[in-house]
């Protein structure tokens, strides 16, 4: 019927409260009028299935007083009745555990301790269930009590009950999980008590073959069809469970369609995030637990992952003994047990260990002992085979668990039954607390339950012979040696392919060397033959090389003799470079070279044209105006480096109107364009403030100039008109650093106003005030060389201006180089102050 069967798959709901209908909070009751039948069914529900049909939309319609409509109210009482029965059957097994423990602790009757165990539940003011959840994390203190544990220890402060629910999920889950008899009803307690309330909406359980395929053991949420496509995965097909297996801290995903993996469900939840985590115990991987979310899975807290792996060792007791079914579509391979594959050790003709698993008294492994070693065996400290075999690993290479990661690459092999090569793999031994390195080939593979670890120590003869023909290689060098006396010749096939001939042919005799060689190296070649052959003391030449096939290579050679007994020369051998790539990168320096050399000549003479320029026009200082009551000074200090002559300007003048113009500017940039468009902004603005226009106008105008007359550069700038009737200095900036005023003992940038850098747009309004100044005063204007940095905020550099400006000295000239003088600024870049003092 179909009340039974929502009753058996909500028959692992978790055990709370709110669960239970009104009324059932104790044992389940029938409502009034319905009396159960002897075999635990309503009357009421002895109606045929068929009657049951109705759907769902038709029974919002019905009458609750219509035959139909007390029927389906029947039904999904007996349903809730059914739920909350077995959800009290499991909290019951929980609290009669509880109840064993507490008759051990307190050596009392088992009717005692279940008094006891209510009276503690109402001093605690909890129910029955959690207690006895309780009483057993402190009893067990296994994997699920320190889970339980971390996980109330991160929640302290939240919602206590949702607390305490936590506690029950993980207990009741295991409850359910010892209870099961098969991976399928284990998956549907882990989806029912305890991953449904984390939001989950199916699990599946992956059983690992010995050859690395997966078989579906068991799933819960996914439909009878998607779990029959994905039975049996074979070993080479990489998927979100084969990405848990290879991964130790699992795997976890926040979006499955954003990876591309195939998996069980990806169509029902494409966007839904997925957890893989694996199922191991005693060191061994049995399989996977994949969980499976219906939305994108955010960043899950520490205490959610334990709870995850503590369900995924749970799966592992059940994998551990799990048989796949018969009549599966893929039966794992048998593999060959340890002494058979001590019979395929003894076969190979590399060195080979057979490892097998060494369990501690928790059955936790611990390493593993070297069962057996083949006849080939080579130990990289030059032991016999009796001292390693019937060894601990560990005990017989400690060092196997340092750098090299050996232990832990044969650990993860037997693990996951993922093999693992590798080359040239350093493998050190311990004699006498003396380490002894070789360095190997390395292949670990697991068979059953045992593992094969293959190595082949690298041989050092072949190792050199190997790196000397890779050099000869590399360096295009060719090697010979000719016996005088029988005329035998011995080549190297590198050098017959530098004299592009092939290994088949004659060599060529020491003396016949120059007929290969281009006519004008032949003097050379000569005194290098007479000084090898007469004189019998070593050589070397280079030369042209004229090959068959007409290529020229340029050729160094270097040759000793080698003299008998009696002092006769007996043979003589030496070697071929081909210095052709040498020789041309030579050629190539020195005419890159030359032409270095004439561009720095263009580039300093450049830079001495524009250095002039800008000290004609720039001059480090100024004869002094003539202004009643008022002292003018100004300093320009170039840049350091000449390549870096900048568009730093100036300039102090008495207008006609017997008023002072006093500005300071900054053109972007370096080299002879920003000068000559410091030239022109400097002499535009002078010629514009003889129109009597405040200084607003005269940037405003001066923008323009900027924008249209100059190639569009941009700068900037801040402007004054000082009125010495009145001492009034009105003012107007351009993006520029502000003035700075010194009144006595202190010293303050003015307050700014608004106006944009020159030449950035067409046409700009620039906005202008007016500061009254008294006898003593002194006004500064800079540019930023003064004060940039470019490890320091300008706001730090500004401050250190202030305090050398406060500390002012006895005359203007003064103040102005003390300002240069204990300046921070570190860009190399040009400087330029305007200083006034009112007299």
């Amino acid at each position: 019927m179909r009340d039974s069967a929502a009753g058996s798959e909500s028959s692992l709901s978790p055990v709370t409260s709110d669960a239970l209908p009104p009324g059932t909070e104790g044992e389940p009751k029938a409502s009034d009028g319905d009396e159960p039948a002897p075999d635990g069914r309503s009357g009421a529900s002895d109606e045929p299935s068929e009657s049951l049909d109705v759907p769902p939309a038709d029974l919002e319609d019905l009458s609750p007083a219509s035959p139909v409509g007390r029927l389906a109210a029947t039904v999904e009482r007996l349903s809730r009745e059914v739920r909350a029965a077995q959800a009290e059957a499991e909290g019951r097994a929980l609290i009669e555990l509880a109840k064993g423990v507490l008759v051990e602790r307190l050596k009392c009757g088992p009717a005692q301790a279940a008094r006891q165990l209510t009276q503690l539940a109402e001093q605690a003011q909890v129910t029955p269930l959690e207690l006895a959840v309780d009483v057993i994390n402190q009893a067990a203190r296994d994997r699920m009590s320190e889970v339980t544990d971390a996980f109330l220890a991160a929640t302290r402060g939240a919602d206590d009950t949702e607390d305490e629910s936590a506690a029950v999920r993980l207990r009741a889950a295991e409850s359910g999980v010892l209870a099961a008899d098969d991976t399928q009803a284990v998956a549907d307690a882990l989806l029912e008590q305890a991953l449904r309330p984390l939001g989950a909406v199916a699990v599946a359980i992956w059983a690992v073959g010995a050859d690395g395929s997966f078989t579906l053991a068991g799933s819960a949420g996914f439909s009878p069809a998607e779990a029959a496509r994905w039975r049996y995965v074979p070993p080479d097909v990489v998927t979100v469970a084969r990405r848990g297996l290879i991964e130790r801290e699992g795997q976890w995903i926040t979006r499955l369609g954003a990876t591309g993996l195939p998996t069980i469900g990806l169509h029902h939840h494409p966007d839904g995030g997925r957890a893989a985590m694996p199922a191991g115990t005693g060191g061994r991987i049995h399989g996977v637990l994949e969980i499976a979310w219906p939305e994108p899975l955010a960043l899950q807290p520490p205490q959610i992952v334990r709870q995850v792996e503590a369900l995924a060792e749970l799966c592992a007791h059940t994998l551990e003994t799990h048989t796949p079914p018969q009549g599966a579509t893929q039966e794992p391979r048998v593999l060959p047990d340890a002494a058979e594959l001590m019979d395929l050790a003894d076969g190979l003709h590399d060195p080979a260990l057979v490892l097998v698993p060494h369990l501690d008294a928790d059955g936790h492994l611990v390493d593993f002992r070297i069962q057996h070693v083949n006849s080939r065996f080579l130990d990289p400290a030059g032991r016999p085979r009796a001292v390693v075999s019937g060894a601990l690993l560990l005990e017989a290479y400690p060092m196997a668990a340092g750098d090299s990661e050996l232990f832990q690459r044969v650990e993860r092999v037997y693990a996951t039954g993922e093999p693992f090569r590798t080359r040239r793999m350093n493998l050190t031994a311990l004699v006498d607390q003396v380490p002894l390195s070789a360095v190997a080939d390395i292949s670990i593979s697991r068979h059953g339950m045992s593992v094969l670890l293959i190595w082949r120590i690298e041989d050092e003869t072949a190792r050199l012979a190997s790196l000397l023909q890779h050099a000869q290689r590399l360096g295009r060098i060719g090697g010979f040696e000719e016996n005088v006396l029988t005329g035998e010749i011995t080549w190297n096939g590198q050098l017959f392919d530098l004299y592009g001939r092939p290994q088949t042919s004659t060599p060529v005799p020491l003396e016949e060397l120059p007929a290969h060689a281009h006519p004008d190296d032949g003097v050379s070649i000569r005194r290098f033959l007479r000084t090898l052959l007469h004189h019998q003391r070593p050589a070397a030449a280079a030369f042209r090389l004229q090959r068959p096939d007409g290529v020229t290579r340029h050729i160094r050679i270097v040759a000793e003799p080698v003299l008998d007994t009696d002092d006769r020369l007996l043979l003589v051998r030496g070697a071929c470079q081909d210095i052709s790539a040498q020789h041309w990168t030579e050629v190539a320096l020195a005419a890159t070279r030359d032409q270095l050399a004439h561009t720095e000549q263009q580039a300093t003479e450049r830079n001495r044209l524009t250095l002039q320029l800008q000290h004609a026009i720039m001059p480090p200082t100024q004869a002094p105006l003539q202004v009643p009551g008022l002292q003018v000074a100004v300093r320009y200090r170039p840049a350091e480096t000449e390549q870096l002559v900048g568009g730093d300007w100036y300039d102090a003048v008495v207008l006609p109107s017997r008023k002072v113009l006093l500005c300071v500017g900054d053109v972007a940039g370096h080299g002879i364009e920003a000068a000559t468009s410091m030239v022109v902004l400097r002499n535009a603005l002078r010629g514009l403030a003889v129109t009597g226009a405040g200084p607003g106008q005269l940037l405003s105008w001066l923008n323009i100039v900027a924008h249209h007359l100059t190639g569009a550069v941009t700068a900037t700038a801040v402007c004054g008109l000082y009125d010495p009737v009145r001492r009034t200095l009105r003012w107007a900036r351009a993006g520029h650093l502000p003035p700075v005023l010194v009144r006595d003992t202190d010293a303050a940038p003015l307050p700014l106003v608004k106006g944009l850098l020159l030449g950035a747009v067409p046409e700009a309004v620039y906005e202008e005030t007016e500061l009254q100044l008294a006898a003593g005063d002194t006004l500064l204007m800079y540019t930023d060389g003064l004060v940039e940095r470019r490890d320091r905020p300008v706001e730090e550099s500004l401050t250190h201006l202030l305090t050398t400006a406060r500390s002012a000295p006895s005359t203007l000239d003064q103040q102005l180089d003390r300002l240069l003088t204990y300046s921070k600024s570190d860009t190399d870049d040009d400087t330029c102050i305007v200083g006034i003092r009112v007299g």
